[in-house]
């Protein structure tokens, strides 16, 4: 996390385009994505231009042609303000709008596909010299810093109250990664995924745990920056806004496209993916018309939240697992629907978990209650046990203002629970986790919500008689009257 000075620069370049007139947030974040790539283009420049020079010939597969070296971040930023505007406005962004349709190594990638669609939005040359200058300033020659700086950028969403729907805490998709431990064999998809923070975190979970394996050697590198990471959106802003954040994390090419997840059939993808992390939109309820055919042959439904899961199982693998997060009443919902798709995780496939959140995991957005389920694909069964979990606390208050709490969180204890699951079957329902096995849960129409099996203590309490009660009444009385001809015995002096 960013820190320091880093943060207030971060703050003031906000600042500067808010007070400039870029009111929207998700504006803000999507100018600033525009502005860090052409910094990027530059900087692949700069370091072909290094290694022919090194070799002595001529620069291999340039970003920029001569013509066009005044498009450059280096060189546009010492412009005037107003030359800088038009050089931007009028050369520059046409410039990587275009980059989709070319050949190169850069131009082929999903970040300059994306921008194709990208408009120019800065509304005066003040504006737009002092970012410029602002984030020039920041060293970003460390990905962890470029990605530390993004992911800041990108909380400031959910800090202003709009368009949070796009953004998962990220503790808790921390989490989510943490159970499911991604490897480099994986492929691993998230068919919702708006500003790619479940894949960032995935791709950081394998730098931090098997870098040698991801980075062995040229296929090794290649498969982890163009082959592991792939992610569906429908909203061209959300996948511009998450190819960058992909970009600034490390991952050179991932796969990620415009896709209506629920409308469109892509056999394609079908069973391609070995894990999948998820924290789709739930909208309520589609038209049939809409829908694609085949999910709805898994779960004959409307309702958006079934969908979704449907999807899930279609695009995995036999053997792959998936985290994702569902409203609770995916866990103990009456309709047939409900019924069938809970009976067809817990007896067609291996149910491992199921999380209970509290309510204000979302706020301030949402205050819908939600859980996340853990599973694997086997199409044959395996459930034996499922796991609950009851999280209390996440670390953070559960009210509008989310302050940190670091000394009120279940999340390190869950992690180690999960990981120690054997552990667990001599724990007490009235424990904060325990198993449940399938039996039981068949036997309660496969409801899945906690509370069903959780059992609650409740300590005796023991009242004095209510003679005793009594008395002690009649003794304040009394007590209360004395007092009120004290006081009516003064005022009448």
């Amino acid at each position: 996390m960013i820190t320091g000075e880093l943060k207030s620069r971060v703050d003031r370049i906000w600042n500067t385009m808010w007070s400039g007139g870029i009111s929207n947030p998700l504006s803000v974040i999507e100018q600033l994505t525009y502005l860090l790539f052409i910094k990027r283009l530059d900087e692949l420049h700069t370091l072909r231009e290094r290694k022919a020079a090194r070799l002595g010939g001529a620069i291999e597969d340039p970003v920029f042609s001569e013509a066009q070296d005044r498009l450059r971040w280096s060189r546009f930023k010492d412009f005037s303000p107003e030359e800088m505007f038009e050089t931007v406005r009028d050369e520059v962004f046409p410039f990587i709008k275009a980059l989709g349709t070319g050949n190169g190594d850069e131009e082929g990638t999903t970040y300059s596909h994306h921008m194709k669609d990208a408009m120019f939005m800065m509304p005066t040359p003040r504006v737009l010299a002092s970012v410029v200058d602002q984030l020039d300033g920041i060293d970003m020659t460390d990905a962890d810093t470029k990605g530390d700086l993004y992911e800041y950028m990108l909380g400031k969403i959910a800090s202003a109250g709009q368009n949070g729907q796009f953004r998962t805490p990220r503790h808790i998709i921390q989490l989510m990664v943490d159970m499911t431990a991604p490897t480099p064999n994986d492929r691993i998809c998230d068919p919702a995924c708006g500003t790619a923070g479940f894949l960032v975190a995935a791709s950081e979970y394998l730098r931090q745990h098997h870098a040698d394996a991801i980075y062995r050697d040229e296929a090794s590198r290649r498969r982890f920056n163009e082959s592991t990471f792939h992610g569906y959106d429908f909203d061209s802003t959300m996948l511009r806004i998450g190819s960058m954040n992909m970009l600034l994390h490390g991952v050179e090419n991932p796969d990620i496209r415009y896709r209506d997840s629920l409308a469109q059939a892509d056999e394609t993808d079908a069973e391609k993916y070995s894990l999948i992390l998820a924290n789709p939109p739930f909208a309520g309820s589609l038209d049939y018309e809409s829908t694609a055919k085949d999910l709805l042959q898994i779960v004959k439904t409307k309702k958006t939240e079934l969908l979704f899961m449907a999807l899930f199982l279609r695009l995995l693998q036999i053997g792959g697992r998936a985290a994702v997060i569902v409203p609770d009443g995916v866990l103990f919902g009456s309709s047939t629907a409900h019924k069938s798709l809970r009976k067809m995780l817990v007896e067609d496939q291996k149910l491992d978990a199921v999380i209970s959140m509290p309510s204000g995991v979302f706020k301030p957005y949402a205050g819908v209650s939600t859980a996340i389920l853990v599973f694997t694909k086997t199409n044959s069964g395996g459930t034996e046990h499922v796991w609950f979990y009851k999280m209390e606390a996440d670390g953070y208050s559960l009210d509008d203002k989310r302050n940190p709490q670091p000394d009120k969180t279940d999340l390190p204890d869950l992690v180690a629970r999960w990981n120690d699951r054997a552990a667990e079957a001599d724990r007490k329902r009235t424990d904060q986790s325990f198993l449940v096995p399938k039996a039981e849960i068949a036997a309660n129409d496969y409801d899945l919500s906690v509370n069903r099996y959780k059992v609650v203590e409740y300590e005796a309490v023991e009242y004095d008689p209510p003679a005793v009660i009594l008395a002690r009444l009649k003794e304040l009385d009394e007590e209360i009257a004395r007092g009120r001809s004290e006081l009516e015995e003064l005022l009448s002096k």
